[in-house]
């Protein structure tokens, strides 16, 4: 199997500085958004870390002993566990910046992240990015907001209609750098040929819907310009956050 893939980032049209991060690299065919909190450009350096403490794990279990800094989830391929080590490995990382630097407390981050390898794309994710899949012309969410609206919605108390407009839209409920231990959820789909993925920020999904999201991506002439798009998209709606988009196709 063999992925095209392609990243793009942009600080909006209301924020000084972007505290998002992401990662392409497809040797490795690992992807991940990082959209980070925290004053004092703290949110940047949080994502930051998490970016740069995933691919290193992730480079280094490649050919692994056996042994693992967490405990080995067996309902999930290793693939699946080498992702969800990183994440938590990125967790404490973020907690041990903080307690070296008085001035990064509070500070925080999401991340979604996938890994393929020839047969199996693996997902996890802390906080509200989001993780999407198109196949057959169709879009599918693959990951559940950490927020609290969308507590609420499964709950009961809100529609999905009145998440998107909540004031507590951007209250998240999990993110690394939060607690002492970070629990990611995971999934693994079957790849198939001509599948495209989406990892990207709220900074996205809060300002453009699905349906235009599934538009911009089938329509264009490639993931390049479908990128860009999607940034151009959200921030003709108002750029309220900082924006970040990766679009993976498998081959």
């Amino acid at each position: 199997m063999e992925v095209q893939a392609t990243g793009l980032t942009h600080v909006g049209r209301q924020r000084q500085h972007n505290e998002d991060s992401y990662l392409v690299a497809d040797d490795a065919r690992l992807f991940l958004v990082a959209d980070g909190m925290g004053g004092h450009a703290a949110g940047e350096i949080a994502s930051r870390i998490a970016v740069d403490s995933i691919s290193e794990f992730i480079i280094h279990t490649k050919e692994d002993d056996g042994t693992w800094p967490h405990a080995y989830d067996e309902q999930y391929k290793r693939i699946t566990n080498r992702l969800m080590a990183a994440v938590k490995m990125a967790n404490t990382r973020v907690l041990e910046a903080m307690r070296k630097d008085a001035r990064l407390r509070g500070m925080g981050t999401t991340v979604v992240a996938c890994l393929a390898d020839d047969k199996t794309i693996s997902f996890a994710h802390v906080g509200d990015s989001r993780a999407y899949m198109i196949r057959d012309g169709k879009l599918s969410r693959i990951t559940n907001d950490h927020s609290w609206v969308f507590e609420q919605v499964q709950a009961g108390m809100l529609t999905e209609a009145e998440a998107e407009k909540h004031p507590l839209r951007n209250v998240i409920t999990r993110a690394l750098g939060g607690a002492l231990q970070v629990t990611p959820d995971a999934s693994e789909i079957e790849i198939h040929s001509g599948d495209i993925y989406l990892l990207c920020s709220d900074g996205l999904t809060g300002m453009v819907p699905e349906d235009e999201i599934l538009r911009v991506v089938t329509e264009s002439p490639d993931l390049d310009a479908a990128c860009a798009q999607l940034i151009d998209a959200a921030n003709e709606r108002g750029g309220l956050d900082n924006i970040t988009a990766i679009l993976v196709r498998t081959i």
